[in-house]
């Protein structure tokens, strides 16, 4: 089975590049499965209902998210949505919409996509690394299990990788929007990459048009972010995974532009 991983999404030009790239990508790859982070892909930041639905439409099976998903209170019904596969970091409070972890059954073999946040530099959640054990006893079933771990610290990120190494079939972490050069297959089975990337603009600063970041960062006052327009890059990792045993065969980092 090949799984396909793409970075998060950023802003319109982000979706569109998204829905112009990926159903060709897919078919050239031969791609079962594919999950896009999304929590950016609202023009500005956070994920709107709509552009979740532009995800689905473009090709994406699953749709993860991350520190953002809660930024709009309009898809908070969405998350509530039972048949709409959009999930969110199932670390964050219980009362917090929607779920943590979603299965796709394909038939042949039952997939478990699971979102996290790292709390290293980021928000007070509970503690990832308990509440993926927790988590894995409730998808046992599933012989191929997936993490999207969206999170800051390259050191959380590849501790998660050796933690689950031979328990789930891949890691892949999200979030600082610049794709690593660490695709791997870890000893025990489990694929890995520290960070799958961004699709979105290339000329911008993760997303983002420079001179607004530069403008906040030189004044520490307030800036209304935009997406620039021009020439934009998918990026992700592909997972080959052996659907009897769970474990990836190759993980390869891949960049479109």
């Amino acid at each position: 089975m090949n799984i396909l991983a793409i970075g998060d999404v950023v802003g319109t030009n982000g979706c569109e590049f998204l829905r112009r790239t990926l159903p060709a990508f897919k078919r050239l790859n031969k791609i079962d499965v594919c999950i896009v982070n999304g929590e950016n892909s609202a023009q500005g930041n956070g994920i709107l209902p709509q552009s979740v639905n532009y995800l689905l439409d473009s090709g994406a099976d699953i749709v993860t998210t991350g520190n953002h998903a809660f930024k709009r209170f309009e898809i908070y019904n969405k998350f509530d949505d039972e048949v709409c596969p959009l999930i969110r970091p199932a670390n964050f409070h219980r009362t917090a919409p929607g779920r943590g972890f979603y299965i796709i059954d394909k038939g042949f073999a039952k997939i478990a996509v699971i979102n996290l946040l790292g709390v290293v530099y980021m928000e007070n959640l509970e503690n990832p690394f308990e509440c993926i054990d927790a988590i894995l006893e409730k998808v046992k079933d599933c012989r191929i299990k997936l993490l999207d771990f969206h999170a800051e610290a390259t050191s959380e990120k590849r501790a998660m990788g050796f933690y689950l190494d031979g328990r789930i079939s891949a890691v892949f972490g999200t979030h600082t929007h610049v794709q690593t050069n660490d695709a791997q297959v870890l000893p025990g089975g489990t694929g890995y990459i520290t960070d799958l990337g961004m699709t979105g603009p290339v000329q911008s600063v993760l997303g983002i048009t420079p001179e607004k970041v530069i403008e906040k960062l030189k004044t520490n006052m307030p800036v209304r972010f935009d997406n620039p327009d021009g020439q934009c890059k998918m990026e992700g990792c592909i997972f080959e995974i052996d659907n009897k045993t769970g474990r990836t065969i190759s993980a390869e980092a891949v960049s479109v532009t």
